[in-house]
């Protein structure tokens, strides 16, 4: 295992010479001669000083010095920590951000199945070899809203349950676009270089999961299984995709910036826009000023009901933490116990502003959309992000293209459909 991971260093890593270089943040001394130590690599650097005040915490109550090291600035964190693997200098715990990263760690990550925290969320990563990664933030996908311009407009979110009610809300809101202070009803962006994730991996992802289970895998099962798609679910899915088309800023369709689309929300101008909760932090920070002038409106998020009945939104960690099972288990573990606990997630939640994805925790942060991700969350309404186990290039090459096709009004709806079929066929044949 050792050497097939050796294998996969990247040319030019020089092993130790590269520990705390590129921008890493490096972490305090060790504790007492009598204190044991162990070693997170973190890969969200602007929470690092929330993390190193855990660490202190953690410190006094038992003893163990946690040595925090975040990474960020476009650092390759995995090649740092391929690195680090060379030159036997591992952390106990390091960050990895998807099925990709895990698969770097192949047979090298410890089983966390045991652990209490495992029973307290949804949001665990689970690979062939069990629970493998520790959840500490949660993003969600769904249709945001801004609330007061629904309220304004009569429409009900909690009434738009498929597709029928959300085309007669589109309309409702539309007709009172001026009125309303709108540009279009819905920021929808199906710009094909920048944007291709947003179509091809998020909107395409609710085809993926809406309505199901978290453990279900009917849909992803079937693409992964030679690119195959569900007819008659993808043409509901096609058939809401052309509702946004119609009722988006028709100006910035095809050519906007997220940027732009996540401003122009934030300023009022859209009832709707097809982004997660991840924009919330934007919304607050770079955009503060336009959403202030804009009242700081109440967000929300309603399911991708493209068909009737659906009543999930999908979340799911962005990141997880996982534990390098040949260093200090069980200390790595009771630490990650400690933080799953209500004295570290009160520092996580209210002062790193992460919405946590714990069914236990009390705390709701200063965010536009945690509330509703913790409503949904403690209702059990919530799926899984399967589009994380695409075929790599997928969005990117091939379908984020078709998307804007489609909203370009170069390809029609059935056109949509087939041109769709054929380029997810040739993806996994590659």
């Amino acid at each position: 295992m050792k050497e097939r991971l050796l294998s996969l260093l990247l040319v030019g890593l020089m092993g130790a010479s590269l520990v705390g270089c590129g921008g890493a943040t490096e972490g305090g001394t060790a504790g007492g001669d009598t204190g044991k130590t162990i070693r997170l690599v973190n890969g969200k650097i602007e929470v690092d000083s929330q993390l190193k005040k855990l660490a202190e915490m953690y410190e006094k109550e038992t003893g163990v010095h946690v040595e925090i090291e975040s990474m960020g600035g476009g650092i390759d964190i995995q090649g740092e920590l391929k690195a680090y693997y060379q030159s036997d200098n591992m952390p106990d715990i390091f960050v990895c951000g998807g099925a990709a990263d895990f698969d770097n760690w192949d047979g090298l990550l410890q089983d966390m199945s045991d652990q209490e925290w495992v029973q307290d969320t949804d949001a665990a990563f689970t690979s062939d070899e069990g629970v493998v990664g520790f959840p500490y933030t949660t993003e969600a996908v769904g249709l945001a809203y801004n609330a007061d311009i629904l309220a304004r407009a009569g429409v009900d979110p909690a009434s738009i349950t498929g597709p029928e009610s959300m085309r007669q809300a589109f309309e409702t809101i539309d007709s009172k676009k001026d009125e309303l202070g709108l540009t279009a009803v819905i920021g929808y962006f199906a710009e094909p270089v920048n944007l291709y994730w947003s179509t091809g991996n998020h909107l395409f992802g609710t085809y993926l999961d809406s309505g199901l289970d978290r453990e279900d895998r009917t849909y992803i099962d079937m693409l992964s299984d030679g690119g195959k798609i569900d007819d008659e679910r993808f043409a509901a899915f096609a058939d809401m995709v052309e509702l946004f088309n119609e009722y988006s800023d028709q100006s910035l369709l095809v050519s906007g910036t997220y940027d732009q689309q996540i401003l122009n929300f934030a300023s009022g101008k859209y009832a709707f826009v097809t982004q997660g909760s991840w924009i919330g932090a934007t919304m607050t920070g770079d955009d503060a000023d336009a959403y202030a002038e804009a009242h700081n409106f109440e967000c929300g998020m309603i399911p991708y009901a493209f068909e009737e009945g659906m009543d999930t939104i999908l979340t799911n960690s962005p990141s997880w933490w996982a534990v390098y099972k040949d260093g200090n288990v069980a200390e790595a573990e009771a630490f990650l116990q400690w933080m799953a606990g209500e004295e570290a997630q009160e520092v996580l939640v209210m002062e790193a502003g992460f919405i946590s994805p714990y069914k236990s925790c009390k705390f709701v942060a200063n965010d536009p959309f945690a509330g509703t991700i913790s409503s949904y969350t403690l209702a059990g309404k919530t799926s899984a992000w399967h589009w994380l186990e695409m075929t790599d290039g997928y969005s990117q090459n091939y379908t984020g293209q078709v998307f804007a096709d489609f909203a370009s009004g170069t390809l029609s709806k059935d056109e949509f459909i087939e041109t769709f079929k054929q380029v997810t066929e040739n993806a996994y044949a590659q």
